[in-house]
């Protein structure tokens, strides 16, 4: 329903902010926004059906430093085998060209506003619906494993416009967020390595280069890291 909602509300955008068969880059960051602002939105409404939703509802709450860094290694270290994994034993995805699609080629604003997407939306939005709000649902009524399995095939399936070919690898990617989540009882960690995750493609995979990408990258992981200590430090567990 959240997906539905959203490339309806996108329609208007992607006929007035496009050039030719692409969006314009401001289109482009638009379109992300209502997606992004459609996926919280849901949460919240449905999360409001039941009580008045809080932040630490979602996972918005503090947890062990140390801890958090360790299992997010990890995380990130299994995700870089699975992905290995998979190109061994499938294939190699096609490149992903979504960044330069939506102009950060081009410099200047278009820059700036895919760095927003990649970087700073996507991550924010993506974790707060996924694993925020469908994982923690679904936790409610199966196994940690069945529901992230779950979350992880709606998360990938989601990302099927980049290119088929990475949807298994980005699956697999949001089953290990999920187990993130539950290692560490915060959205912070997974938002930060989803922060890593696309801040290293973003570099990768335009011709901004590294230097860009960092300059989104590090203020989202200085804000996973201030965040929680400044503004949910008394944030109870979760249930």
């Amino acid at each position: 329903m959240a997906f539905i909602g959203s490339n309806l509300l996108s329609i208007p955008i992607i006929v007035v902010a496009s050039e030719g068969d692409e969006l314009t880059p401001v289109g482009a960051l638009l379109t992300t926004l209502v997606l992004d602002g459609t996926l919280i939105a849901t949460a919240l409404l449905f999360a409001g059906m039941i009580r008045r939703p809080k932040a630490w509802h979602f996972g918005l709450r503090a947890t062990r430093l140390w801890g958090a860094v360790g299992w997010s290694a990890l995380a990130y270290l299994a995700y870089i085998a699975f992905a290995a994994i998979y190109v061994v034993t499938v294939g190699e995805p096609a490149e992903q060209t979504t960044a330069d699609d939506v102009g950060a080629d081009e410099g200047g604003l278009a820059l700036l506003n895919a760095g927003l997407l990649f970087v700073v939306l996507a991550p924010i939005g993506e974790e707060f619906f996924f694993r925020g709000f469908l994982y923690r649902t679904l936790r409610s009524r199966f196994r940690v494993l069945p529901a992230a399995l779950f979350a992880g095939a709606v998360f990938g399936s989601i990302h099927v416009f980049t290119g088929l070919e990475a949807v298994p690898i980005l699956g697999g990617l949001g089953v290990i967020l999920c187990l993130l989540y539950e290692k560490t009882g915060s959205l912070y960690p997974c938002i930060a390595l989803h922060v890593v995750n696309n801040t290293l493609a973003y570099g990768a995979t335009t011709d901004a280069g590294a230097a860009e990408a960092l300059a989104f990258g590090v203020p989202m992981l200085a804000a996973c890291f201030l965040l929680p200590r400044f503004l949910h430090r008394s944030s109870p567990a979760l249930p």
